[in-house]
């Protein structure tokens, strides 16, 4: 069986990682750690600054995300297919840093990312990530933390 066998969805490499399939949605979760897991990200200021990121770096769409002290969780989906997910990353976070303007506050070089393969797999890695605020101890139930919204909606179907 050839590997273009047209029983399988047709595959192309994103980059880094990220793989499209025809005919499912390309949605990634992604971690970004502040470096030296500096953490300053947890106040409003940078919450409302990184919302005015995301929805300008459109290539991608941020979905679901949780900023945590020292890191962020989030869920991103295609809009362009063009731009790879590691060069919307970087161009996100330089955006951030620039406007920003806090000595020290640094991103890690990398991410981890992983695309969502299953509905199932994209509610149960939404499951695991909401309850952070609340593994960390940093409120007693998760939807008190403030920190974490949904700027669209990225449907599995």
């Amino acid at each position: 069986m050839s590997h273009l066998d047209s029983r399988f969805p047709q595959r192309k490499r994103l980059g880094h990682g990220v793989l499209y399939i025809e005919g499912q949605p390309t949605i990634v979760f992604d971690s970004v750690c502040m470096k030296d897991r500096d953490p300053g990200l947890a106040n409003e200021e940078v919450h409302l600054l990184l919302r005015e990121v995301w929805t300008s770096a459109s290539a991608w769409l941020v979905g679901r995300y949780v900023i945590m002290p020292d890191h962020i969780h989030l869920f991103a989906g295609m809009a362009h297919d063009r731009i790879e997910f590691k060069n919307w990353s970087k161009f996100w976070k330089s955006d951030f840093t620039k406007k920003h303007k806090v000595a020290g506050h640094r991103w890690q070089s990398s991410d981890w990312d992983t695309r969502m393969r299953t509905s199932e797999q994209y509610e149960e890695k939404w499951q695991y990530i909401r309850l952070n605020p609340e593994r960390q101890k940093v409120v007693n139930r998760p939807e008190d933390w403030p920190f974490q919204d949904v700027l669209n909606e990225l449907r599995w179907d």
